[in-house]
């Protein structure tokens, strides 16, 4: 019955966007499944689920990967509080953030994965990016920077 469900929670993310444990729990039922949040909640942590946010700016449930197209909802969030700017400097990208939260960041950063990413290096104020390349480096810019909170 679980693998079951487990799999029908994995055809319903993939299928439709869904933003709220109620939603899947509505989903699950129209599907012929009887469930409580709790078991809900087990199952996404144990699928590995993630809010990822889209283009449109909503969080909905994603399988977690370390594409970089699915940066973890926590990431995000701690990437726009922190970030002030992002610059690429040869093959490294420098990021500001506000004095305190630049090891939090680089942290959050880091656990991501990125495939271009060799290392990084945080400070109080600011941490850094090496990358493999110069063209690596403005690439990951670029995608920090859409992840920039609008000023």
């Amino acid at each position: 019955m679980k693998s079951k469900r487990q799999a029908c929670i994995l055809e319903i993310i993939r299928t439709r966007r869904i933003e709220t444990q109620d939603e899947l729990i509505g989903a699950l039922e129209k599907s012929g499944f009887q469930v409580t949040q709790a078991t809900v909640s087990r199952d996404i942590k144990e699928l590995r689920l993630v809010k990822t946010l889209d283009n449109n700016g909503v969080y909905h449930y994603t399988v977690a990967t370390s594409e970089k197209v699915h940066i973890s909802s926590r990431f995000n969030s701690i990437f726009q509080d922190a970030v002030r700017s992002v610059e690429p400097a040869c093959n490294l990208v420098v990021v500001k953030c506000i004095a305190g939260m630049a090891q939090a960041a680089c942290a959050a950063m880091d656990s991501l994965h990125w495939e271009t990413l060799i290392g990084t290096l945080a400070g109080e104020d600011t941490f850094v990016c090496i990358t493999k390349s110069e063209a690596d480096a403005v690439a990951l810019a670029e995608e920090l920077k859409k992840l920039q909170r609008p000023e």
